[in-house]
């Protein structure tokens, strides 16, 4: 049970940095969920610039001690995306396309923001109810 585990965790974990890389479009769609995003945005900066342990790569490696295996070599990132997905020569060239992804999607909310005047409840003037 514990292998099922931490394959959910794993799945969870690559979802979460899809959410981090490509959330900020969902706010041009669901405006509120901006708040959640920059809170995501942040803690993915924060995880990788600072040494602070990202709580789903813990829990992974915890299910995996359970399993008797030991933490992921290297954590998460390293054992599976640098090499498996993303060749180490192109990570810096992708770091950079995930910000430019992340500016391009905030730019994209405020300017949708400004253009679309909020009514009372919270839904844009140009949807009625």
């Amino acid at each position: 049970m514990a292998g099922l585990f931490a394959d959910v965790t794993m799945v969870v974990h690559f979802l979460a940095l899809l959410y981090i890389g490509l959330g900020g479009f969902l706010a041009w769609r669901w405006r509120r969920s901006i708040f959640v995003h920059v809170f995501f945005a942040a803690w993915g900066v924060i995880v990788n610039v600072l040494p602070v342990p990202c709580p789903l790569t813990a829990l992974e490696d915890w299910f995996r001690g359970m399993q008797g295996l030991g933490p992921l070599p290297g954590g998460f990132n390293e054992y599976y995306i640098y090499d498996e997905i993303v060749p180490r020569p192109l990570l810096p060239a992708v770091a950079v396309g995930a910000v430019v992804l992340l500016i391009v999607s905030y730019v994209g909310v405020w300017v949708r923001w400004r253009r679309s005047p909020v009514r009372p409840s919270g839904r844009s003037a140009s949807r009625s109810a």
